[in-house]
């Protein structure tokens, strides 16, 4: 993307954050996105403690910590409009970098099914490790450009689903942030093409693989980490295919 586009960009997300949006996290800029959840209001105390709380004054909900807290989706239902998605999977791309704290964080990305999913518990991309330029928010884009399918599950044109993307902050809360999609035949004209534009990763953001270990006894010396091909594939992709970038 060209610097003029993505000063654009931003410019015009920080100025809805002027207008009122104060604490704002994740935001998904492919396929789609099911709401505008980059929200705060109402006090702790109004919402005795909860991440969410209802303010029977004014009749409405009220969201202390900020919208994407809350599970599944960030405090959004299920949109009305849905963006086209082909049925062999397809690219997605986020900004990560909206709120303070998010030096580094973990990054997961789930399915669910139906119009309005049961649960989120299909995982597609292994989780990974995001390291911003600051613990301050930052600008950044991730782009995955081929997110597949789970193993063993198809879909036709015309089915619905909905793509959940979680971001774990260091202190281990967790953001949610969803777009609702409707599967359509690879090649349809009705999805959006996967440009420079619209997905790309930023030289300002780096990656790190997350790996698993066998029990460690107390006088160990030594971590000796057994890294996942599976987790080193798609972020490989992403890098390995350049107009991305």
């Amino acid at each position: 993307m060209g610097s003029t586009q993505s000063i654009s960009r931003w410019a015009s997300v920080l100025l809805l954050l002027c207008l009122g949006l104060a604490q704002a996290h994740t935001v998904i800029t492919y396929p789609g996105y099911r709401g505008n959840n980059l929200y705060t209001n109402g006090t702790i105390a109004q919402a005795n403690g909860l991440g969410v709380g209802y303010d029977a004054k004014n009749g409405s909900l009220i969201y202390p910590y900020g919208m994407q807290w809350i599970y599944p989706c960030g405090g959004m239902g299920r949109s009305t409009n849905r963006t086209k998605w082909p049925v062999s999977g397809g690219a997605l791309a986020f900004q990560p970098g909206w709120f303070p704290g998010h030096g580094t964080a973990l990054i997961y990305v789930n399915l669910g099914f139906g119009e309005i999913p049961d649960n989120m518990s299909h995982s597609v991309v292994p989780p990974f490790q995001l390291v911003g330029p600051t613990n301050n928010p930052y600008p950044g884009t991730v782009c995955l450009p081929q997110v597949p399918l789970p193993v063993n599950v198809t879909v036709s044109p015309g089915d619905y689903a909905t793509i959940q993307v979680v971001e774990v902050a260091k202190h281990g809360a967790s953001l949610y942030n969803c777009v609702d999609i409707e599967f359509a035949e690879d090649g349809d004209a009705s999805v959006e093409a996967v440009t420079r534009d619209n997905c790309f990763n930023s030289s300002s953001l780096k990656f790190e693989y997350m790996y698993t270990t066998s029990s460690i006894g107390s006088g160990a010396a030594m971590l000796h980490p057994k890294l996942s091909a599976a987790a080193v594939v798609p972020l490989l992709l992403a890098v390995a295919l350049g107009v991305y970038m």
